[in-house]
């Protein structure tokens, strides 16, 4: 069969693609913990990209975006940082030092504090930020009606100008601060990048503590990423951009996924909420599993979710440099894990150690090998002939209430792959057949690598192709051998030695229409019909009704059920009036086949039958014959009815 294949350029992958600018100016929004960073750069965005909690210190690594305000229409990086914090323990070191690093390299700090309480913190952080005066904003949060404002003035002490008063949660005052950012940044800059291809989308996942964050800082060559032994680290997503042999990337890293049971804290449940949601954004999932501990049901699941969405999923050994150097150790753990995924065989297994950048390489190749079969177009009429092709080498069960008839097949949709096969009777087609084919479109068709969503649905149309069944295997190997050598039908020409044939003898001038005419030639339509086994529905129930009319009136003629011929046309002759009962519908058939037989007799020539029927009172229109008087009983109306 024919295997051609289109492959499809990423942006016909997606065909809306996220706009890439360069030269954006950075806005950091900083503060202490607790003060609202969070929900102001959702309300900024418009949309719900960072975790917002009352607990303190949720948002830890730098979470960016690029973020376009509605008001003007200017495009701008914002940045929501961790809050600062004088008393550190644990991770609040490094969130600190994340935080101040962003500071340096803003166009404008918004400087954030709560209208209703000055702490220690923020007047500590106030005088951290006078080298940096001529980019600080100061914005207070939390100023819900303008009774606030007069409480919160003593922020003017600090000498930082203007003071803007909004409230992030209900939208106050937005757009005056919009407007006061678009004042102090320099937007000359800004140039927008036009993309032929859309980039990479890749997503890490994974559980907690199997080197997700270590691998994002890896790949995009910067510690963007807060690393750490602590389990957790990462809670909200965090997105760098990298390009490697002519390709762009865009790496997402996501939060730890641990067992519902196991999930206590509001914090990291909206972790792992928005971690899910990735899968969804993504085109690739490079799931990281500790190759120390192994495979777990966690992993399991993870997998699934990322396969029901049509992603292409690559498995991770991490940490690799601290297994053992034997000797197939990898080839042992590859099997082992295609064996918990009995189901996945299809998906690469790679060793990596993020750590010391081993193993990066060839997963960045198997991303790009992915990514194209997710994004290949197979032409219709291939896919067609594929189909064929493998229903005929794999019939479909021949059994009465299991067959049926694939009709056609169409792909529906690429990154994710999705096809639909139109069935005769969807319900009939097993998950076994579905799985056979679904098997065949990655083997034959170059998607080896990747899922593919089979959706099997009902269709009238004309089948591609049809298994014979044993009945008609059976009647076709018992033809005999002329018919099978497929001998013409048509008779040889003659020669041109021989005689011509003589000439046909000259035709009877045809017999006029009589009266009957219409009827008779209806009635003889009617049993020619009957005698090629042409049985309708209408017929068989008139037939059914005759009969029990005359078993309920006691008639000795009444015949067997599967004796009842088709019944003629009753279309009354010329005279007669149409009635229900049964004698007179006897008398009407008489009549009618006497009428066609006259007929019959006159179209033959038959002098004598024609000389017996004149006198029987038929009129029949002949040279020969003398027009016999119409029956008295014909009115006008009827005559007019028959012409």
């Amino acid at each position: 069969m024919d295997n051609e294949t289109t492959p499809i350029d990423a942006g016909e992958a997606q065909p809306v693609t996220r706009p890439r600018y360069e030269g954006l100016p950075v806005v950091v929004i900083a503060g202490r913990p607790n003060v609202g960073k969070s929900t102001l750069y959702n309300r900024l965005l418009h949309k719900r990209r960072a975790i917002t909690d009352p607990t303190p210190g949720v948002t830890r690594d730098l979470v960016d975006s690029v973020c376009e305000l509605r008001e003007s229409g200017r495009v701008l990086k914002l940045i929501d940082s961790g809050g600062f914090k004088l008393e550190r323990e644990g991770l609040d070191e490094l969130v600190v030092a994340k935080s101040l690093s962003a500071l340096e390299g803003a166009d404008l700090i918004l400087f954030l504090v709560d209208a209703m309480s000055i702490t220690p913190e923020d007047e500590e952080f106030a005088a951290l930020l006078r080298r940096w005066t001529p980019k600080v904003l100061l914005v207070v949060n939390k100023a819900d009606s303008p009774e606030r404002d007069a409480r919160a003035w003593s922020y003017a002490a600090w000498g930082f100008e203007p003071v803007l008063f909004v409230s992030a949660e209900h939208g106050r005052n937005i757009d005056e601060l919009e407007a006061e950012i678009v004042g102090r940044l320099d937007f000359s800059k800004v140039a927008k990048i036009d993309e032929e291809n859309a980039p990479i989308r890749l997503a890490i996942m994974g559980k907690p503590n199997t080197g997700k964050s270590t691998l994002l800082n890896r790949l995009i060559g910067e510690d963007k990423a807060i690393v750490s032994e602590v389990a957790g680290t990462t809670r909200d997503i965090v997105e760098g951009r990298f390009e490697r042999r002519g390709r762009r990337f865009v790496v997402l890293d996501t939060a730890g996924i641990r067992r519902k049971g196991k999930v206590t804290e509001n914090v990291e449940y909206y972790s792992v909420t928005r971690s899910i949601k990735v899968v969804q954004d993504c085109d690739v999932v490079v799931l990281m599993i500790d190759a120390v501990e192994g495979l777990t049901d966690q992993d399991k699941k993870i997998a699934a979710f990322a396969v029901a969405e049509g992603r292409g999923v690559i498995f991770a050994l991490n940490k690799w440099d601290l297994m053992p150097g034997l000797k197939n150790s990898f080839e042992a753990a590859r099997d082992k894990l295609r064996f918990f995924f009995g189901q996945m065989a299809y998906a690469p297994v790679l060793p990596l150690s993020a750590k010391d950048g081993e193993g990066v390489d060839k997963l960045v190749t198997a991303v790009v090998t992915l990514y194209g079969q997710l994004c290949r177009k197979i032409e219709t009429s291939k896919l067609n002939k594929a189909v064929e092709a493998w229903v005929e080498a794999t019939p479909p069960p021949a059994g009465p209430r299991t067959r049926f008839k694939l009709r056609y097949a169409v792909q529906t949709s690429i990154n994710p792959q999705r096809f639909v096969v139109f069935a005769s009777r969807p319900e009939a087609v097993t998950e076994a057949y579905v799985a056979f084919l679904r098997n065949k479109i990655r083997e034959d068709l170059g998607m080896d690598k990747i899922p593919v969503v089979l959706e099997i649905k009902a269709s009238h149309a004309s089948s591609v192709y049809e298994a014979p069944s044993r009945a008609a295997r059976v009647r076709h190997d018992a033809r005999p051998a002329a018919a099978k050598s497929g001998a013409s039908k048509n008779p040889a020409p003659a020669s041109k030695n021989a005689a011509p044939a003589p000439a046909p003898a000259p035709k009877k001038a045809a017999p006029a229409k009589t009266a009957g005419s219409a009827s008779a030639k209806a009635a003889k339509t009617e049993r020619d019909k009957h005698k090629k086994g042409v049985r309708t529905s209408s017929v068989r129930r008139e037939s059914d009704r005759e009969i029990r009319e005359l078993e309920r009136k006691g008639s000795r003629a009444a015949p067997k059920k599967g004796s009842i011929r088709r019944k003629e046309s009753h279309a009354p002759a010329r005279g007669s009036v149409p009635s229900k009962n049964p004698d007179s519908k006897k008398r009407v058939n008489a009549k009618q086949e006497a009428v066609a037989k006259r007929n019959a007799a006159a179209k033959r020539g038959d002098d004598s039958k024609r000389g017996a029927v004149a006198k029987q009172g038929a009129v029949i229109k002949h040279d020969d014959a003398p027009r016999a008087r119409k029956p008295a009983s014909h009115s006008k109306a009827q005559r007019r009815g028959d012409r």
